[in-house]
Parts: C-alpha cells; structure tokens; sequence
C-alpha cells in the first residue's frame, strides 16, 4: 500500500522541507512580520550568548579562588629559573 516518509529524514532539512516551513512562517505570520520576527530572534540569541559568556567568566573566576594550585607567583619562579639556566649556558660557551 502506500507508504510516507517523515520530512526530516537524516537530521537536517532539505529544500522541499524548508520551502514547507517558510510556506507555514509567511501563513501563520504575514510576509510583513517575519522580518521583524527574524530580527528579534537573533537579538535573543545574541543576549543568551552574552548571559552565557558571563556565567562561564563568574565560573572561572570561582575555581580560581576555590583553587589554590593556580597561584600566579608559580609561574614568575618557572620564568626566573629558566633565566638562570640560560645565563649559566651563555657563561659556558664564552
């Protein structure tokens, strides 16, 4: 007998598929609106982005503070070391 396929098949839609979807978007909403409604979503997104960003800069900070093996001052004693051993290599070629 006959049988359907689903629209989405593999994940992404294709180009009926899209056509279909803007054909519903312009008769739910009206040509005038979508624009606008375009417009406003990318602002939305842009805004998550934003919060997102700001949650993971006030997650990093507190791991920092929580832990103290990432202290700074490690890393100016590795740069001091590494200076003494290339001033003792410069003194032993001459």
């Amino acid at each position: 007998m006959f049988t359907s396929t689903p629209l989405f098949v593999g994940g992404l839609p294709g180009g009926m598929e899209w056509a279909v979807i803007l054909l519903i978007a312009v008769l739910l909403f009206g040509a005038n609106k979508i624009p606008k409604l375009a417009r406003s979503s990318g602002q939305a997104i842009g805004e998550f982005q934003k919060g997102r960003e700001e949650v993971e800069t006030e997650l990093e900070e507190m791991r920092e503070e929580a832990d103290p093996t990432t202290d700074t001052s490690d890393d100016d004693t590795l740069e001091a070391s590494s200076d003494v051993d290339t001033d003792t290599d410069t003194k032993s070629d001459n």
